[in-house]
């Protein structure tokens, strides 16, 4: 059959409709003959649609239009165990992809178009309120689709708004000297030494649930954090690496902490070197959700917003580090935090430099606490409630 410029066609074919209308069809480089998703008004329109098929298959740019008919959700499923992750972030991904992603579930790959993406997120802002969860929801998908164009199952990533997986992170909140010594106080005595570490070490909760007594050097006033134990939203903890090769260290403490440290080592910690460092009431490891509670009654009785997370007293002991005189990379150290910044890696903080800053958080504390055991106080304070029976 000749085409509308009288030369014969060489790829594809073209067939009249009942309806008058144009069908093509074009032999794929799987030799399957396959049909135009649309028809057409003309010959001449049915023949532009078939030469730019032909140069797409020549360049290599040609997608199998029937690859793309597979399931996001089977798709997705996949993607995250495929993945090497912790627990914690599978854990995340599966949240994401029901609480948050649900709207593409029974869909296919290639049925996720930009619009629909830019829908779907104006909506979930419009109706969640929550900013932090759908720019970790648009991550995730964005990173699934992007692995499904490597594998050559949709030809282009929806998902190319600027910005869009960005977390705005909310300035965090610091805590006082005296709201910190409250905090620990009104949380209860089996929780005090928690507060502190948290606060003076800083270490992470997780980290703080993997301590053992062989952890800690009481009369060198060091804590070895080697480990993480955080706990998945099943309820279930699990032991781990730290967060980073720089989570594994040794924190030195301020030296106003050995009385703490000495004092729940007899009352409070597993015996053996082997024993958990924090245990609930009836010896079981603590839970996120009992310890939360304390946390919020505590938070309360200080008179702190709802907005300060146990989180956050690692900031407050990076401010009073950072004001103690140690540099940024002292803090790094300190924190088990890692950084790709060329500034840092010429920087040094060794044990010597370790022992400065633990000296100069002592003094900072000692000081705070002074001046305010000088003050007289506003009113009745309720810092030495909630001790354990």
């Amino acid at each position: 059959m000749a085409n509308s410029k009288g030369r014969r066609r060489r790829f594809g074919a073209i067939r009249r409709l009942p309806s008058g209308r144009y069908q093509a069809r074009y032999p794929g480089p799987d030799g399957v003959m396959r049909p135009a998703p649309i028809t057409f008004e003309t010959t001449a329109d049915a023949d532009d649609w078939l030469a730019e098929k032909q140069t797409e298959i020549r360049r290599g740019e040609w997608r199998d239009p029937e690859a793309g008919a597979v399931s996001f959700r089977a798709y997705a499923d996949k993607w995250v165990d495929e993945r090497e992750i912790g627990p914690l972030t599978r854990d995340l991904y599966r949240y994401l992809l029901d609480k948050h992603l649900f709207a593409f579930a029974e869909s296919d790959l290639d049925e996720i178009t930009a619009p629909r993406e830019r829908e779907w997120r104006a909506d979930r802002l419009r109706t969640a309120n929550a900013k932090t969860m759908t720019a970790k929801a648009y991550r995730l998908l964005k990173a699934i689709m992007e692995t499904a164009v490597d594998d050559e199952l949709i030809s282009r990533n929806p998902c190319r708004i600027k910005g869009a997986g960005k977390e705005k992170a909310a300035e965090r909140r610091i805590a006082t000297v005296a709201q910190v010594d409250a905090l620990a106080n009104a949380v209860g005595m089996r929780w005090r030494l928690m507060v502190y570490l948290g606060a003076y070490g800083p270490m992470r909760p997780e980290e703080l649930a993997g301590l053992r007594r062989r952890d800690v050097d009481l009369d060198n006033l060091r804590v070895r954090v080697r480990l993480a134990e955080p706990e998945r939203m099943n309820g279930r903890r699990v032991q781990g690496d730290t967060k980073s090769e720089a989570g594994t260290r040794t924190v030195i403490l301020p030296a106003f902490l050995h009385r703490e440290l000495r004092w729940h080592l007899e009352s409070y910690a597993e015996s053996g070197p082997d024993g958990l460092l924090f245990v609930g009431e009836k010896g079981a490891p603590f839970r996120r959700s009992t310890f939360g509670r304390r946390w919020r009654k505590a938070r309360e009785i200080v008179g702190m917003s709802e907005g300060f997370r146990f989180y956050d007293l690692r900031h407050t002991g990076h401010t009073l580090s950072t004001r103690s005189g140690a540099t940024l990379k002292d803090t790094m150290v300190r924190a088990g935090q890692s950084s790709e910044k060329a500034a840092l890696i010429y920087q040094h903080s060794d044990d010597e430099r370790q022992e400065e800053v633990a000296a100069g958080l002592d003094a900072t504390v000692r000081r705070a606490r002074a001046a305010a055991a000088q003050r007289p106080p506003d009113k009745p304070s309720g810092t030495n409630l909630a001790r354990d029976n």
